[in-house]
């Protein structure tokens, strides 16, 4: 195994690539931009080198830099991450004629699979399932209107290069199809510097599934199922699982089979992800192959016990698989959400800022939480607003959304805004449940965005109780101060009222410390917990059933986090309720 390699990258992917090399005994070089000094990588490596300023064509993306940093440190491969210099083949020639490895497949793949037309033209002939369309770049608009009259709208014009839903539109008509073109190309130009276009057929009503495979250099190659992706905003996966809740056993076989037939087509080899789009009859296109590891690659992880960027590791430094496609197998269901620094409220605007608070969920066989952030860390201008990736685990889909549910209140974040509220909502949603899901889901059920008018509590008793049984809990801490004066001590009563946007509920309560019977329109709310005045997170029962409430003063009231909703209570003793 290597004795010391280098991230060229940073954030969460660059931290779980250390954590991995550490464990085999691997050194680590960290290298990283001038804002991000004190990031969470460049703590954990060994060695760190500055490459540059924030801007990432004057550090992350400067080959030359991340070269000199390799011949300065000693370092014998290079792991990219994804992003950045992660698919960029020049730069992978570059690391071979220094002698320094690439831990990833070879410029010639990277080439290959990076152009959709010419990995459209592969996928075909190693026959592997395409989507009709033109197989050539198209001349100009009109020409573009030629074909899609040919191959019948809807038809999807997507930019050659690139990816991450940039160059891309949906025409239905000749009007669309000449505005898309026009607007398509300008976008490519922008993002890629190619303004190279294709045109498809567009599949109505698809589901974005992805193979992920790995292969070495002595031509093993084996698929590690499938993960559905269909959850997008604006071509921008949201939430990811594995497997997917759609695909039957003879499907899975089929596009794990084609995935495998077109990376031996290019010789691959490390971790790749061949996609596919799947209409509602199960037929499968091809979409494109990424040449690297995908952010979503823990779900794969934990439902087949395999750590991908270990493997990748092994393959780069000569190894043979240690797998066969018979000893891959599906255990449980894993789901992964993407925790962004925006306000979805806003339209998902970026939110910047230092992390004044950050507790993450506590870690188990069904948490993961993969962070390059700590709590004072910054989140930049300059770089994607990722914080986190939470996945979570379970014997069954219910089981694992459930777990993301209760993960997803327990994430406490204070600082910046957040999608959690977002996720949480997706989470809960009926026809998310249901596995009744495709890539048009998103723009479906929120066609006007996310609004308050998403964030109702499906019980907001049960928060006004938690709030009664906080205030009371409160109360009996400062009943015990002693030096009291006579007549001005706690007051401690059964009867309170829980004032929300002008709206009074009364509520009484009995019991007391860590268990609190609260009865709330004839209903009765058994809270039981552990909870101590200044804790952020209420963790506890309601009913029997485990609840986490985020929960924290608001002037003389609280306000309270859960399932994704914030609700503001003010807790009054009756007298005061009647003057407030």
């Amino acid at each position: 195994m290597f004795k010391k390699i280098l991230i060229a990258n940073r954030g969460e992917i660059a931290c779980r690539a250390i954590r991995t090399a550490s464990r085999l005994g691997v050194a680590t070089v960290a290298v990283y931009a001038d804002v991000d000094r004190d990031a969470l990588h460049v703590r954990m490596a060994d060695e760190a080198v500055q490459i540059g300023t924030a801007p990432s064509a004057d550090s992350y993306l400067r080959g030359d830099r991340i070269l000199a940093a390799c011949r300065q440190t000693g370092a014998e491969a290079v792991y990219p991450g994804y992003g950045f210099l992660s698919e960029n083949a020049e730069f992978a020639r570059q690391l071979a004629a220094a002698g320094i490895v690439f831990i990833g497949p070879d410029a010639r793949a990277i080439e290959a699979m990076g152009d959709k037309i010419t990995s459209k033209q592969l996928a075909e002939k190693a026959g592997v399932n395409v989507i009709p369309g033109f197989p050539q770049a198209i001349a100009d608009a009109e020409h573009a209107v030629g074909v899609a009259r040919e191959i019948g709208y809807p038809v999807m014009l997507k930019a050659s290069a690139g990816g991450g839903g940039k160059g891309m539109r949906i025409a239905h008509d000749d009007d669309q199809c000449r505005e898309g073109f026009t607007r398509a190309a300008n976008e490519a130009r922008n993002s890629f510097g190619d303004d190279r276009l294709l045109v498809e057929k567009f599949i109505e009503q698809p589901r974005h599934i992805e193979i992920q495979i790995i292969a070495d250099n002595s031509g093993n190659t084996v698929y590690l199922h499938e993960r559905e992706c269909s959850i997008q905003r604006r071509h921008q996966k949201v939430i990811e699982e594995a497997p997917s809740p759609f695909l039957d056993a003879a499907t899975r076989a089929a596009m794990g089979e084609q995935a495998v037939a077109l990376a031996r087509a290019v010789d691959y080899r490390s971790a790749g992800t061949v996609e596919f789009i799947v209409d509602a009859q199960h037929n499968f296109y091809f979409l494109e192959m990424n040449t690297r590891l995908q952010v979503e690659h823990p779900v794969t992880e934990l439902i087949t016990g395999l750590d991908l960027i270990e493997l990748m590791l092994r393959v780069a430094d000569g190894e043979t698989l240690p797998i066969r496609q018979s000893d891959i197998t599906i255990d449980g269901w894993a789901m992964e959400t993407r925790i962004y620094a925006e306000n979805p409220l806003r339209d998902f605007l970026p939110s910047v800022g230092r992390l004044l608070r950050y507790r993450e969920p506590p870690a188990s066989r069904t948490v993961r939480v993969d962070a390059g952030v700590v709590e004072g860390g910054e989140i930049s201008i300059y770089y994607d607003p990722m914080i986190a990736k939470l996945i979570t685990w379970g014997a069954t889909r219910g089981e694992a959304i459930d777990a993301m549910r209760a993960a997803l209140d327990a994430y406490y974040i204070r600082g910046v805004e957040t999608n959690i509220a977002f996720l949480a909502a997706l989470m809960n949603h009926p026809r998310f449940v249901a596995g009744d899901i495709s890539t048009s889901f998103i723009s479906e059920e929120y066609a006007n965005g996310f609004t308050a008018e998403h964030m109702v509590p499906a019980d907001a008793n049960l928060l006004f109780a938690i709030a009664v049984a906080v205030h009371q809990r409160m109360l009996e801490k400062q009943a015990g101060i002693s030096g009291q004066l006579p007549g001005r001590t706690a007051n401690l009563c059964r009867d309170w009222v829980v004032v929300n946007h002008g709206h009074e509920t009364a509520v009484s309560i009995d019991g007391g410390s860590d268990s609190f019977d609260v009865d709330i329109d004839d209903t009765r709310y058994r809270v039981r917990s552990t909870w101590r005045t200044g804790e952020p997170l209420f963790t506890g029962t309601v009913n029997g059933r485990s609840v986490c409430v985020q929960i924290e003063r608001k002037g003389i009231g609280y306000r309270l986090a859960h399932d994704g909703v914030n609700i503001e209570a003010l807790v009054l003793n009756q007298r005061a309720a009647v003057l407030n």
